[in-house]
């Protein structure tokens, strides 16, 4: 992992109009992120944490202070970093290649390189036997493998993940969180997630970045530097599942039925 930050967050504000008032979302966040790391933005449900991410990715505008990617700064979206969502974005009607291959058609790149590159992360993501196969044919899992191949077909050096597992089952979403572990390690892609379950950043994230429930600030950093994959019934996982736990309710909030604690 390299030591240089390809993201600078500085003095970050970001406040919205509500019933003609201003409303504090964001309010002075610094951290940077380096090349190849993943950091998870945990938090409940209203503490900011998806503005964030949309501010990194350049699809909302910051009030005051400045995000760096790769030493430019972000003003809008661009191809240097990708966002994935709970919903897949899959197109019905293509197939699992074209699907993929939807985010290169605006490249300076022939069919059949586009049709290379796509294979190549089809391949990466386990799905290189299901190429004709369309969305309805895939399992939910399935379908969240194939937007992860077409996300990383663009070569993002960033890839934004907001609850990217939230609607799968227990079992599919620790599948595709493994999955994610071994396609980051061969990808070296950085990652930031977005989360509310606590299970999921320890076991995810170089870096967990806790945000406060009403506050709109980084509350707490805390680094997990035990081994990858994690063992989710170690001690030192149950070490930082209390830690983090612990931390938001010396914060007067208490964490609602969707954490997962």
């Amino acid at each position: 992992m390299s030591e240089t930050p390809l993201i600078q967050i500085e003095n970050l504000y970001k406040s919205y109009a509500n019933k003609g008032e201003s409303e504090q979302v964001l309010n002075d966040i610094n951290f940077d992120i380096k090349k190849g790391e993943t950091v998870a933005v945990l938090g409940q449900s209203g503490c900011g944490k998806s503005t964030l991410l949309n501010l990194i990715g350049g699809f909302e505008t910051v009030d005051h202070g400045h995000i760096m990617l790769d030493g430019q700064e972000v003003t809008r979206p661009s191809r240097k970093s990708v966002m994935l969502f709970q919903d897949y974005g899959l197109l019905p009607w293509r197939s699992v290649i074209k699907n993929v291959e939807l985010g290169l058609e605006n490249i300076n790149l022939s069919s059949n390189q586009r049709k290379e590159r796509a294979l190549k992360y089809l391949n990466l993501v386990g799905l290189d036997g299901k190429t004709d196969h369309f969305p309805r044919q895939l399992s939910g899992g399935m379908q969240q493998r194939v937007a992860i191949a077409r996300a990383l077909a663009i070569e993002p050096g960033l890839l934004l993940m907001d609850e990217p597992f939230g609607a799968l089952d227990t079992f599919t979403r620790y599948y595709l969180q493994d999955e994610l572990l071994k396609i980051q390690e061969k990808a070296q892609t950085t990652i930031v997630l977005v989360t509310h379950d606590i299970d999921e950043a320890i076991y995810l994230a170089d870096r967990v970045m806790i945000m406060g429930a009403d506050q709109g600030q980084i509350q707490r950093e805390i680094i997990i530097d035990t081994y990858k994959p994690r063992d989710r019934s170690g001690d030192d996982f149950q070490y930082y599942r209390k830690l983090i736990l612990n931390e938001f309710q010396l914060s007067g909030s208490t964490p609602q039925p969707e954490f997962t604690i």
